[in-house]
């Protein structure tokens, strides 16, 4: 879960950031409508999408003008078909025209992310598996993205390298072993989760042993995480990782284990077409 104040302050630094990048000096073209001038509108999804990013669109509006007004007709997590209105708007025509790109890159790559969970989690909806995104999210988009795995029906895996462990071959070896990593871990931060990546079952028995939180299966045939799921008989949680994709990705759920880690929720996204539209 991304503590609040965090995803908020997350919200405000990105949007200024995306503001700045697309206004710099001054909207020039929105120079050429009548400061008076008042105008209202909507935005349709020209397509099937599950919604996620009203915060974003709302905060991006609110820092190019605050008399700007908003009236959102869906709420994030609700899947919307093609030509349905998501919000429809109010005020000075020169500030909408300048937030519409920058709100409209929010909430397209949000639902987009949101969309793809979604689709990935209806797959496994008939088991009792947790999909977890990863740490390969856009640059400056990681707790933005996160928050959108969560409205598409997936979960969040640790937020970086600071909330949790996550010791992979590379720390293993720089440490001497798993037990060693493992007890380290304890030692520099009692009480966060520790996950030791395993690439086959000799490893498994040495991070249970260990007393590792969760194990990752990485690339694990089906055969050995079926084993894995017997063996560690609920000593610790158990997470398949490697190269999942939407053909492989029921089989691996139907193994038992308890999370599967997907880079595709957060990495391969493809933005939801929207349309701003002016009454």
């Amino acid at each position: 879960m991304i503590p609040a104040e965090m995803l908020r302050q997350s919200r405000v630094e990105s949007i200024a950031l995306s503001l700045r990048e697309d206004i710099g000096s001054g909207d020039i073209t929105a120079q050429l409508i009548p400061a008076d001038k008042i105008s209202t509108g909507r935005v349709i999804t020209r397509e099937t999408a599950v919604i996620a990013g009203r915060q974003w669109v709302d905060e991006v509006f609110r820092q190019v003008d605050p008399s700007l007004e908003l009236t959102w007709h869906v709420k994030d997590g609700n899947r919307a078909e093609p030509d349905s209105v998501l919000f429809s708007f109010k005020g000075p025509a020169r500030g909408l025209l300048t937030a519409e790109r920058a709100a409209l890159n929010w909430l397209q790559t949000l639902s987009g992310t949101a969309t793809v969970c979604a689709a990935y989690a209806e797959q496994v909806a008939h088991t009792g598996v947790k999909l977890l995104d990863t740490r390969k999210t856009f640059p400056g988009l990681r707790l933005a993205q996160k928050y959108a795995v969560s409205c598409g029906g997936c979960y969040n895996h640790r937020i970086g390298l600071w909330d949790a462990f996550l010791i992979k071959e590379n720390h293993i070896a720089a440490c001497g072993s798993i037990a060693q990593a493992v007890s380290e871990a304890r030692r520099i931060a009692p009480g966060r989760p520790v996950e030791v990546e395993t690439e086959n079952l000799d490893e498994l028995d040495q991070a249970l042993e260990a007393g590792a939180d969760i194990i990752m299966l990485d690339e694990f045939s089906l055969e050995d995480m079926a084993r894995a799921v017997t063996t560690t008989a609920g000593r610790a949680k158990l997470e398949a990782s490697g190269g999942i994709n939407a053909n492989t990705l029921v089989p691996i759920a139907e193994t038992g284990v308890d999370y599967i880690s997907i880079g595709a929720l957060t990495k391969d996204v493809r933005a939801v077409d929207l349309s701003m539209r002016l009454d």
